[in-house]
């Protein structure tokens, strides 16, 4: 399973251990993009005095990770090199989306068993927190002293409880969701290396690195740093082509695997308190549950979206309906509608420069993992790749 040059024979690896296929949640599919933490909390550490461990041994490790709990501080952080278009997210929503294109989030999580997780994301604004503690499921916003409490059904449940799904889609990713986001993309087409040990929240750890083989990815590689004694990941870094610092880092920055107190995930809603009862039957989760996030025709329910190519260099492709405005259009339409929102929608639009090819023209957003091309006659290609393979498949 190891090639001359230290490389893992990734397939080789996959048919020797099939249960690594069935490691990765599809619900954390999204979460490498989520953000990452600050460079300062991470020291790297030349010699922690670690045994020897081969990438694959690494990838069984993973996969055997099954902490009786841990609690601790996750920070995220994500510079995508678009400084321009994280300005003019300010004037949206009071600036929450700047942090998805440049900025950083700090969350608290707790874990105890698989149906006992919190995690608290601590903003400036105030905190929201997500708790499941068996079959209840609370979310809630302190800054408007609003939640929701979600009754899951006794079946539901349990069986959620046995598939390890602990909290609902959408919640704050965690070192773990990244990583198995990041391991979703293992396959042919990447390169499975080590680089030695670091240290992460003041814990030794294992370091392996995942890199597309592709030249037409803008990603060089991703980097899971795995706890050398628990085998969670505790940070999960993503580098661009030829970069020395991450674009998107998700890491611990301070942990701790003792067990949480049973306390932490009893929420009793504060005085004054607007609670939403939500009580979904069997069918409603189960019909949810069949939801693959990770299809965007799924998503989008429309035959006009669909993916070119797998892996890495993967390509979004959508059409837009015919009758829908041109770049133009919208730009003037966001303008004449004032306001902070539309002024900024309307300046994101103007800042995007006009391209052209044998393909048509259009406007392209390039960031230093990813690009998005808008097409002139309603077409919209997306991928974490080259202008250049945008344009071969437009």
């Amino acid at each position: 399973m190891m090639s001359r040059d230290g490389e893992v024979d990734i397939v080789s690896v996959f048919r020797s251990r099939p249960a690594l296929r069935w490691l990765v949640p599809s619900a954390a599919a999204v979460a490498v993009i989520g953000g990452g933490a600050a460079a300062g909390t991470i020291v790297a550490s030349a010699d922690p005095a670690l045994p020897d461990r081969s990438a694959a041994q690494l990838l069984v490790d993973l996969q055997g990770a099954d902490p009786a709990g841990f609690s601790g501080t996750v920070v995220q952080s994500t510079d995508l090199g678009l400084p321009g278009v994280a300005g003019l997210l300010k004037n949206v929503e009071g600036g929450g989306l700047t942090s998805l294109v440049s900025g950083s989030n700090t969350a608290r999580v707790w874990y105890a068993s698989d149906d006992k997780v919190r995690l608290a994301l601590l903003g400036t604004d105030g905190e929201t927190d997500v708790i499941r503690n068996a079959g209840d499921v609370w979310i809630w916003k302190s800054s408007d002293n609003t939640g929701t409490h979600v009754t899951l059904p006794e079946d539901i449940a349990e069986k959620a409880a046995a598939e390890k799904k602990a909290l609902p889609t959408g919640v704050p990713s965690t070192p773990q969701e990244a990583a198995d986001a990041a391991l979703a993309a293992i396959d042919g087409t990447t390169k499975v290396t080590t680089t030695g040990a670091a240290e992460v929240a003041g814990r030794d750890a294992y370091e392996l690195v995942l890199s597309p083989k592709d030249a037409n990815s803008l990603i060089g590689q991703v980097r899971l740093a795995i706890d050398a004694a628990e085998h969670i990941p505790l940070r999960v870094d993503v580098y661009a082509k030829n970069a020395t610092k991450p674009a998107v880092r998700v890491a611990f920055e301070q942990v701790s695997f003792t067990v949480p107190d049973a306390q932490q995930f009893t929420f009793n809603p504060p005085p004054g308190a607007k609670v939403e009862e939500v009580k979904p039957s069997s069918d409603e989760l189960e019909q949810h549950a069949k939801q693959d996030v990770t299809k965007p025709a799924d998503v989008a329910g429309s035959e006009n979206i669909k993916m070119i190519g797998q892996g890495w260099t993967s390509i979004l492709s959508a059409k837009l309906p015919d009758d829908a405005p041109s770049l133009e259009s919208a730009a003037a339409e966001a303008g004449k509608q004032g306001g902070q929102q539309g002024e900024a929608v309307a300046g994101l639009l103007e800042t995007l420069p006009k391209v052209s090819g044998d393909w048509g023209s259009g406007r392209l957003l390039s960031g230093s993992l990813f690009t998005v091309l808008l097409t002139d006659d309603g077409r919209v290609f997306a991928g974490a790749v080259t202008p250049e393979a945008l344009y071969a498949v437009a």
